[in-house]
């Protein structure tokens, strides 16, 4: 009975990478990247938007400045944590996320990375 109910939760969580959540915009986002979206939203679309595009606030994070081969991952991390010295834009210097954790910021960057390919950065 355990190993049929253990095997069942695990096709069920499996499964839940297959389903999107779609928006109030009608986009359909993968299950996996909702938290990673409901933290961007409260943590960094009031300077980067909604869908990461960029406000007069701050810089799209849908560009190829922002992709893999230019920013890692790592320097997301920085950024959210540490803040940033201003580089590629003139938005000025970007602020530590305020009372944000390391395992949020992972899910934020994953969310991000999905924007990017979704939007054929890389």
């Amino acid at each position: 009975m355990r190993k049929m109910i253990l095997s069942f939760t695990v096709v069920f969580l499996l499964s839940l990478n297959a389903h999107a959540v779609m928006t109030d915009t009608g986009v359909n986002v993968p299950f996996v990247q909702g938290l990673g979206m409901s933290k961007f939203k409260d943590n960094c679309a009031k300077c980067h938007g909604d869908w990461a595009k960029g406000t007069d606030s701050g810089p799209p994070l849908i560009h190829n400045f922002y992709k893999p081969s230019h920013h890692g991952d790592e320097a997301f991390y920085r950024a959210a944590l540490n803040g940033a010295k201003a580089h590629h834009w003139k938005f000025g210097n970007m602020p530590p996320v305020e009372g944000i954790k390391r395992k949020e910021v992972t899910k934020i960057i994953s969310y991000i990375r999905w924007l990017q390919k979704s939007n054929k950065l890389y």
